[in-house]
């Protein structure tokens, strides 16, 4: 159970601080709600390109990483489609020194225009060198690069994190930079969790005099923003590549619901399923008994907007993609046409709730899970979301199987070169 008690600044700064006196460290998890989804088509991976630039300094920290090995903390940041989170953990006594840290970052007072576009440079060279490493020189890296804008015509989610085109990331001025930031690095615009060995008063003070004289204009809530559009598919769509890659792959997608939908459980439900575990379905088909795929998954991505249900796998040597295909769409049918007892529901429930518990171990999990539940509106979700699963019936698997047809799916086939 994660207790917590929450205060909002003036500035719109929402505020969750979770007491835990077992530990002597605390974390301070910051997250932005802003992602790749917020760019404008013609500048997208900025909101990646930004976190590295965050971790650039300001004129009062100018190194902001050995401002945080003096304090014996570590930190790091991460981007994805919908937010941006920046996390620090600390020995507990320095919880103030990171809070000054953090909002001095907030504030935006770098000299960026004066000796940091050396800086950009230099972040602009990182994200090239990762767009290189991770996605065009190993194997399958460039999946969701292919897969994205198969799924998606429309909506913002059709291109990576990483960006669109490279390109994009590599042309930015410090004008965007400083645009993108005025646009999205405001109090009103973010959520602070504080977890971790303190007192609830003193930290409340604390985090009041770090950000509370930070201004900036209010933005709409989240949800008021999530108006992007993406046309209803009824046809199936169909891409196939030649890489080097020691398998044949097979990617099959389908657009589902958004994440406050109570279908979001269910398609969760289906993906563990099919392939969570040695038990799953197509593990046993696929894997275990025919021996199509050397590995099989499925999973949704989990965007706020409406996210993608995938099925994934790596063929064996002498399966065709027709034979692999032909098994995934089979034990799809037979979710859809066949009753599904109760003690599979409860087996895949169970699963769930012993890794949601294990995924709160640390005040770095407790902190993240905060922010999230609270940028969804659900904040009561950091104890309870396992009941939402078992909250699905077998009506419900079936019915929303039944939207996992081929008229609705992308299907991205990687063939072996040579």
């Amino acid at each position: 159970m994660i207790s917590y008690e929450k205060v909002t600044l003036d500035n719109g700064l929402r505020v969750l601080m979770h007491r835990d006196s077992t530990t002597p460290l605390a974390t301070l998890n910051l997250l932005y709600c802003v992602g790749s989804r917020d760019e404008r088509s013609d500048r997208t991976g900025i909101a990646h390109l930004f976190e590295h630039l965050m971790f650039g300094g300001t004129r009062r920290y100018p190194d902001f990483d050995l401002v945080v090995d003096e304090m014996g903390g570590e930190n790091n940041a991460f981007t994805n489609n919908d937010y941006t989170n920046y996390y620090l953990t600390v020995p507990a006594q320095y919880i103030e020194q990171a809070l000054l840290l953090e909002a001095d970052r907030m504030r935006g007072d770098w000299d960026i225009e004066d000796n940091h576009w050396n800086v950009l440079e230099v972040q602009q060279r990182v994200v090239t060198e990762e767009y290189n490493q991770r996605y065009m020189n190993q194997p399958y890296g460039d999946v969701w690069m292919l897969l994205r804008p198969l799924c998606y015509r429309e909506h913002p989610y059709r291109w990576c994190t990483i960006g669109a085109d490279i390109r994009h990331v590599q042309e930015a001025t410090l004008q965007d930079v400083r645009g993108f930031f005025e646009q999205f690095y405001r109090p009103s615009n973010a959520i602070l969790a504080l977890a971790g060995n303190f007192d609830y008063g003193q930290a409340t003070e604390w985090v009041r005099q770090a950000f509370g004289s930070i201004g900036g204009k209010a933005l709409p809530e989240r949800r008021a923003r999530q108006s992007f559009y993406e046309p209803e598919q009824t046809a199936p769509r169909r891409l196939e590549v030649e890489r080097a890659v020691p398998n044949d792959a097979l990617y099959i997608g389908w657009v589902m619901c958004d994440r406050w939908s109570d279908d979001y459980y269910v398609y969760d439900m289906i993906s563990d399923l099919l392939s969570n575990g040695h038990s799953s379905r197509l593990y046993q088909r696929t894997v275990l008994e025919e021996h199509l795929f050397t590995e099989i998954n499925a999973y949704i991505t989990g965007d706020l907007d409406k996210g993608l249900f995938v099925v994934s796998g790596k063929l064996t040597e002498g399966t065709s993609i027709e034979q692999a295909e032909q098994a995934i769409r089979e034990e799809i049918e037979r979710l859809q046409q066949a009753p599904i007892e109760m003690l599979e529901l409860e087996k895949v429930a169970n699963k769930f709730e012993n890794t949601f518990v294990y995924s709160q171990y640390k005040t770095t999990d407790r902190a993240l899970s905060l922010c999230y539940f609270e940028m969804i509106d659900q904040i009561e979700l950091v104890n309870n979301e396992p009941e939402r699963y078992r909250l699905v019936t077998p009506d419900d698997v079936r019915r929303v199987a039944a939207m996992l047809t081929k008229e609705r799916s992308s299907t991205l086939v990687i063939k072996r070169k040579g």
